[in-house]
């Protein structure tokens, strides 16, 4: 560590720089809290949800470009995207082309692909990413917990042993360690040729 020779606070490795002042100095009152800086959230929390043509983001996904709809996969009748409000990192919504809201109302040939779709994701999120296990499911309907009830989704949450802190209690927070374009174009590069 470096001695205290007045050039400012030691940083986490030691480190001095004479610039640095103690953050009990800086504005607002000190609460006890610690604070976790995420500034690249700030393009969504400016620029909110894509306005939607059809007034279903799940419809327009389709016809907007890989990247910019963050699709990872696009199948005959259905395809996966990364959620843009994830609970983790790699959370992959498998949603069906076609506008229906409730899972009965999928054909046998949609729920097939839906299945199948979600086995691969679990195989490349697995090569990506290494998580322990997984979360799968379905809300139907808002009161179910639907953030959008009106497509049928199916969510794919990656877990790992220890992934879950305080502040999805407390503060209603999730931290993700990873940009979601770079999160989607590992999971696309992983996917296998059909």
């Amino acid at each position: 560590m470096a001695p205290d020779d007045g050039a400012g606070p030691a940083d986490y490795d030691g480190a001095r720089y004479p610039d640095a002042r103690p953050a009990s100095g800086f504005a607002g009152v000190p609460d006890g809290f610690g604070r976790l800086w995420t500034p690249h959230r700030i393009a969504y929390i400016e620029s909110g949800a894509p306005p939607s043509a059809t007034g279903c983001v799940f419809c327009d996904a389709p016809a907007r470009n890989d990247e910019d709809a963050l699709i990872v996969h696009r199948g005959a009748l259905a395809y996966a995207l990364l959620n843009l409000f994830p609970y983790n990192r790699g959370h992959l919504l498998v949603c069906p082309y076609r506008h229906v809201a409730m899972y009965d109302e999928a054909t046998p040939e949609e729920t097939a692909e839906i299945a199948a779709i979600t086995q691969t994701a679990m195989r490349v999120v697995v090569a990506v990413s290494h998580p322990h296990g997984f979360n799968i499911g379905m809300n139907q309907g808002a009161v179910a917990g639907a953030g959008i009830s009106a497509h049928l989704h199916q969510h794919l949450v990656p877990r790992w042993a220890g992934d879950a802190n305080f502040f999805p209690i407390i503060a209603e927070t999730k931290a993700v360690p990873v940009l979601l374009g770079e999160a989607r174009r590992l999971l696309a590069e992983a996917w296998p040729a059909t």
